[in-house]
């Protein structure tokens, strides 16, 4: 299928089965260039099939694909020239140095010697992994080790990176330095990230856009905001000075008030709707000493989203 040259993938009808279990069931998706994609979805749900797939290591059984302008069934090697894969576990030598891992792989792809020291002795430094270089990894602490294998895959200078789960496991100092690493990855390198992950807070900290894969099928995509605003449960907070005013607000609001700290809760979150609510107190003379907005979170939309739990078959 022909690419768009400002997307990074696009998928039309993508299916999977593994006999009689169809883990993708027709998958349309589109990732621009240059932003990070996360795909959400309970254990099982075919995250790691659909990464799988469209990293060339595994076949679809219908459907299409554009990888940064190569078909992904016609043209796979020009694909795999563009990618770098990071999985759920590294993929390092335990028994070599942090360096030697890298060098091995500067190696494997031909860089030369002068080049490939000078590219290692780069990415030990961006990844924070300069003091630790000549200690075996068998040493390294998860994070280290999720680190390095980043690194490695960089050394092929790809322009979309599959992290399949990259931070699962691991503390939450380590997380937060992994997020920091993806975000410089994506502002100052320009790559393109497709992320899967459980922690739907990584998904909100990072994620351009989002998609929510459940039953073989992408049953929502877009930003984070807009998937919760999608979501019923959203309302405005109006907290008062005395008494006298919250009895008044929940008058003219027709709207129970909470004794105990002062405040009403008003369902709607729409812009239009705060302002007529404003407005109705402020007609009655009435002023809210604060108004706070509260939508639902990402494990809202994950829970209404993902009524079921599928096992995902493996990949013979």
């Amino acid at each position: 299928m022909p690419g768009n040259a400002a997307e990074a993938i696009s998928v039309s009808g993508l299916r999977k089965s593994f006999g009689s279990h169809t883990v993708l069931d027709g998958i349309d998706l589109s990732i621009p260039r240059g932003t990070v994609f996360a795909l959400l979805g309970p254990n099982g749900a075919g995250k790691t099939t659909m990464v799988h797939i469209l990293s060339t290591l595994t076949r679809a059984d219908a459907g299409a694909a554009s990888i940064l302008g190569h078909d992904l069934a016609r043209d796979p090697g020009g694909v795999r020239t563009v990618i770098g894969l990071t999985g759920q576990f590294s993929a390092v030598d335990g028994l070599l140095t942090g360096a030697e891992n890298l060098r091995l792989m500067t190696d494997l792809r031909h860089l030369g010697r002068p080049r490939g020291r000078e590219l290692t002795a780069e990415l030990l430094e961006r990844f924070e992994l300069t003091e630790a270089a000549r200690k075996p990894v068998s040493t390294y602490s998860g994070g280290m080790r999720r680190r390095l294998d980043l690194a490695m895959t960089l050394v092929g200078n790809p322009r979309l990176i599959f992290l399949d789960e990259p931070t699962s496991g691991l503390d939450p100092r380590s997380r937060h330095t992994m997020w920091n690493i993806i975000r410089r990855l994506v502002t100052e390198s320009g790559v393109t990230i497709f992320l899967t992950t459980q922690y739907l807070e990584e998904a909100d900290e990072l994620a351009d856009s989002i998609g929510v894969l459940d039953g073989g099928r992408l049953v929502a995509e877009g930003t984070a905001s807009e998937l919760k605003r999608g979501l019923p449960g959203g309302h405005i907070r109006l907290s008062f000075a005395d008494h006298r005013e919250l009895t008044d607000a929940a008058r003219v609001l027709d709207q129970p008030a909470r004794d105990e700290d002062l405040t009403i809760d008003v369902p709607g979150t729409e812009t239009e709707w705060i302002r007529q609510v404003l407005n109705r107190l402020h007609e009655a003379g009435i002023a809210a000493d604060h108004v706070s907005v509260h939508t639902p979170d990402l494990d809202d939309v994950f829970f209404a989203l993902t009524g079921r739990q599928n096992e995902e078959v493996p990949a013979a």
